[in-house]
């Protein structure tokens, strides 16, 4: 590993020069080639003079600077926190080297892009405060303008950061235990930027984000109402049936995100406007996860879902059961994966719909002894089938170009974005209308009492949001709070009923 040690201190000898010492003995301990810069020794002008820095010729200082910078794989900014960030030479080195067409470029599409990636960043600070102080009281500005806004922004992740303080406090022996903490910080490269413990850590986060699991409270809501419903006409809940249904709900859609993931990828790379609600996880474009471990975790998932179907059917088997748990995994992985491919025909978003309405109530209901003829799970998945189908075309909207260009036939490919969002709209009022004709039917039991009078104002709402974008045409760039309110419209057609079947 090719590490390059920078001290942003003005002044040497320092205690930041001796913990830069320490760190680089600890490196080169561990088997990396060092080199370091000394930015006080170094001759330049901080100031940026012209209009853009690019037109600054730099000095020779600066010229080898940016060059170990493009010869390291790892970086290590060592300097003290002046006033909660660094020292001005500190800032106006990085004001002065990282130029654009070296450490970031903006794109075709507008967009800025890093040209540092791949490479890692420890940063080691001095404070004259408690460091818990620093991150908690006064959130650590320095820490996330170095780790967030400068070196991400240019591609680089920052993978540690040691905060020493408070310093005017410290003793001897303080301070010999933090020329420690930095030498080990150093010795740490020999098993990697990361380390092993922040590699593992790396790992789950990975996996978390693959999970998308921001979703299946959703799906646990509505499987819970059908299950409620069943023991509401008068049969014995049982609780190991019950969680052992939702293990199989949770793996089956742990494997559909998996498997979106794995052909949704070419849609992915194009996406430029990616977000929370849209444009998938994004683990295999960032690399957080390799193709191969996203494999794996597609077929654990599977054998999990499958060896917990198989305890359910030994419990409680029957042919409608079979039919909804088979209907689970075809429309859950038929989502994406071929030869179904629904999403990619123009049917991705019947698909979600029906998976999050009638196929988990309906799921739910017969596990807790309910019949299949039963009108309950059919009526009250009607309208909450309809209002899904909003969020689900307009997260769409916004994977417009990728999708096109992947060859991907949602229906905002289909239909343009500017007719699915009047879709949208007028889905949204159908299915405030389902629920005042179904109300007062008795199969129900009151389960949708009260709903009109928060779903009709979240409709209107969502109404005039959807106007607003439509009389933009196609709208450029995310609608995170399009989005938000439109799944924030689905709640009432779950919670509503679930509180009274409670």
């Amino acid at each position: 590993m090719k590490v390059l040690v920078i001290l942003g201190h003005p002044r040497s000898p320092s205690l930041c020069a001796a913990l830069a010492d320490a760190y680089a003995t600890g490196a080169r301990a561990a088997g990396a080639e060092v080199e370091e810069l000394d930015l006080g020794a170094l001759q330049f002008d901080p100031d940026v003079r012209p209009v853009s820095p690019a037109d600054q010729p730099l000095e020779p200082d600066l010229e080898r600077a940016r060059g170990l910078i493009d010869w390291a794989d790892h970086l290590a900014f060592i300097y003290p926190g002046w006033w909660g960030v660094g020292p001005a030479r500190l800032k106006g080195f990085l004001d002065r080297v990282l130029l654009p067409g070296f450490a970031f470029r903006e794109r075709d599409d507008g967009r800025l892009e890093g040209l540092l990636g791949g490479k890692t960043a420890h940063l080691i600070t001095t404070l004259d405060m408690p460091p818990w102080v620093y991150r908690v009281i006064y959130r650590a500005p320095g820490h996330n303008a170095m780790r967030r806004s400068t070196l991400g922004f240019c591609g680089i992740e920052t993978t540690r950061i040691l905060a020493l303080g408070p310093v005017r406090e410290s003793d001897q022996a303080r301070r010999a235990a933090w020329l420690e903490d930095a030498r080990q910080l150093g010795f740490s490269l020999g098993s990697g930027a990361h380390g092993a413990t922040n590699r593992l850590i790396a790992r789950l986060a990975g996996w978390l984000k693959a999970l998308r699991l921001q979703f299946y409270p959703m799906t646990l809501a509505a499987y819970t109402v059908g299950a409620l419903g069943a023991t509401a006409l008068g049969t014995t809940w049982d609780p190991l049936l019950f969680w052992l249904g939702y293990v199989v709900l949770f793996f089956v859609e742990a494997a559909t995100v998996f498997t979106n993931e794995w052909f949704d990828f070419e849609s992915d790379r194009r996406n430029v406007h990616f977000g929370p609600f849209n444009g998938g996880s994004r683990v295999l474009v960032n690399g957080d996860l390799s193709f191969g471990e996203l494999r794996v975790g597609i077929v654990t998932s599977l054998m999990v879902a499958v060896a917990c179907a198989g305890l359910l059917l030994d419990r409680a088997a029957s042919l409608p059961l079979v039919t909804v748990l088979g209907a689970t995994l075809v429309l859950g992985l038929g989502y994406t994966a071929p030869p179904l491919k629904f999403a990619w025909r123009g049917l991705g978003e019947l698909d979600v719909g029906l998976t999050h309405s009638l196929v988990v109530i309906l799921f739910g209901h017969l596990l807790q002894g309910g019949a299949w003829s039963d009108p309950f799970p059919w009526l009250v998945s009607a309208p909450l089938f309809v209002a899904v189908l909003p969020a689900i075309i307009l997260s769409g909207v916004p994977d417009l170009e990728a999708d096109r260009q992947a060859g991907k036939a949602t229906l905002v490919v289909r239909l343009g974005a500017p007719r699915a969002m009047l879709l949208a709209a007028v889905l949204a009022v159908v299915a405030a209308g389902l629920v005042l004709l179904l109300k007062d039917l008795a199969a129900l039991r009151g389960s949708f009492d009260g709903l009109l009078a928060g779903a009709l104002p979240h409709a209107l709402l969502l109404g005039v949001m959807l106007y607003r974008y439509w009389q933009r045409g196609t709208p450029a760039g995310r609608i995170d709070g399009l989005m938000t309110v439109a799944l924030g419209y689905i709640l009432w057609f779950v919670l509503v009923p679930l509180t009274h079947l409670w």
